[in-house]
C-alpha cells in the first residue's frame, strides 16, 4: 500500500464524513501499532478520561488499553457516583473536564447524536475538549466500525467487490449503521438478513435484504448482530422472541457454517449469546474472528486517538 498521510481531525464522532483515503490510512496506522510499530514521543502530557454512561466491557477496556499504549494519563470518571446523577448536563460534565486540565473525553451515551451539543458549542458557551464517541444510543459506532475494516482488510487485504451479509438485529443497531455505510464507500456489496420486523427499508440505499439461507454460500463476510434486547421497549416482537427460534431461523449452526466459502469470515461487535446468533461451539471456531476484532479494536483505537491528538496539537504532536 502507498505511503499515506495520518489523519488529523479535531473530534472523532462519526464514520460519514471521513473519506476512503482517510480510512485506508487509518487502517494502515493500526495495522503499524499491531506490528510493534513505535507510538509517537509525547513532549507535553495528555489527560483523557471515559465517560461511560452505558455498560461496556470491551469497548471501555479497549480504549484505556489504547490509551495506556500511547503513553496517556488516564483520569477515572464513575458515571454512578458523578454530578450527572444530581442534575448536571452533559455539556456542563464536559466543561468542568475542560477547566480540570482534561484534553480528552472518550463517551458513550444512550443518546443518539449526543456530541452534537459539546463539538457545536453555542456563540455564548466555551468548550474546547476533544470528544471520541464511543457509541450514542442506536445512531454510531465509529470505532467498532473501524476495527472491523481493518480486520476484514487484514484477512483479505481489499474490500472492493467484497461480499458483506450484515444479518439480525439492524434497526437497533449502530454497529450495522456505521458498518454499511462505510462498507458501500470502500466498495464492498452489502447485503442484509435477519428477521423483517428489526429491518427498515431505509437501509435499501446501502445494500438488498435477502433471506439468510441465500446468503450463506456466497458471502465473503458474515457479520452477525446481537439481539438488542434493551432497545425493544414498546416492541411487541420481543414478547415473544424465542432464542431457539431465532437461532434456528437467523443464527449461524453448523450446518450454515459448514456451507460457507472457505475463505470466508464470521464477524460480531459482541457480547455474543451462545446459540442465537451464533453456535456456542463456533464462537473460537476457524472462521470465527471475534477475538481476532477485540485484539484489533486496542490498535485502531490507538489509531483514531492519535488522529484526534495530532489534529488538536496534543502532546506536541502535529
Amino acid at each position: 500500500m502507498e505511503n499515506l498521510a495520518l489523519v488529523d481531525l479535531t473530534n472523532f464522532v462519526s464514520v460519514e464524513k471521513l473519506t476512503e483515503k482517510e480510512v485506508q490510512a487509518l487502517i494502515q496506522r493500526a495495522e503499524y501499532f499491531k506490528q510493534g510499530g513505535a507510538v509517537p514521543a509525547l513532549t507535553k502530557p495528555v489527560y483523557v478520561t471515559n465517560m461511560f454512561f452505558e455498560d461496556s466491557s470491551r469497548t471501555h477496556t479497549s480504549f484505556e488499553m489504547a490509551e495506556r499504549k500511547l503513553g496517556l494519563t488516564v483520569i477515572p470518571f464513575d458515571p454512578a457516583h458523578s454530578s450527572v446523577n444530581k442534575g448536571e448536563t452533559l455539556y456542563d460534565t464536559s466543561l468542568i473536564m475542560n477547566a480540570l486540565g482534561v484534553d480528552l473525553e472518550v463517551i458513550r451515551h444512550s443518546e443518539k447524536e449526543y456530541y452534537e451539543k459539546l463539538i457545536h458549542p453555542q456563540v455564548d458557551q466555551h468548550l474546547n475538549i476533544g470528544v471520541v464517541n464511543a457509541g450514542d444510543g442506536s445512531g454510531q459506532h465509529p470505532s467498532q466500525c473501524l476495527l472491523d475494516m481493518m480486520t476484514i482488510h487484514e484477512h483479505f487485504g481489499h474490500f472492493k467487490g467484497l461480499k458483506v451479509a450484515i444479518v439480525g438485529d439492524i434497526t437497533n443497531s449502530r454497529v450495522a449503521k456505521s458498518n454499511m455505510e462505510l462498507l458501500n464507500k470502500l466498495g464492498a456489496e452489502v447485503y442484509f438478513s435477519g428477521p423483517d420486523y428489526w429491518y427498515d427499508h431505509a437501509f435499501d440505499q446501502y445494500g438488498k435484504y435477502e433471506k439468510l439461507d441465500q446468503l450463506v454460500p456466497k458471502m465473503d463476510v458474515m457479520m452477525l448482530l446481537r439481539v438488542q434486547h434493551e432497545r425493544h421497549s414498546g416492541d411487541p416482537n420481543e414478547k415473544s422472541f424465542d432464542a431457539k427460534k431465532y437461532h434456528e431461523q437467523y443464527g449461524i449452526n453448523q450446518k450454515r457454517y459448514d456451507q460457507l466459502k472457505p475463505e470466508t469470515i464470521i464477524m460480531h461487535p459482541g457480547p455474543i449469546n451462545h446459540d442465537v446468533e451464533l453456535a456456542g461451539k463456533l464462537v473460537e471456531a476457524p472462521k470465527s474472528m471475534f477475538f481476532k476484532q477485540m485484539q484489533n479494536g486496542v490498535f485502531m483505537r490507538m489509531a483514531m486517538l492519535e488522529a484526534v491528538m495530532r489534529g488538536r496539537r496534543l502532546g506536541g504532536l502535529h
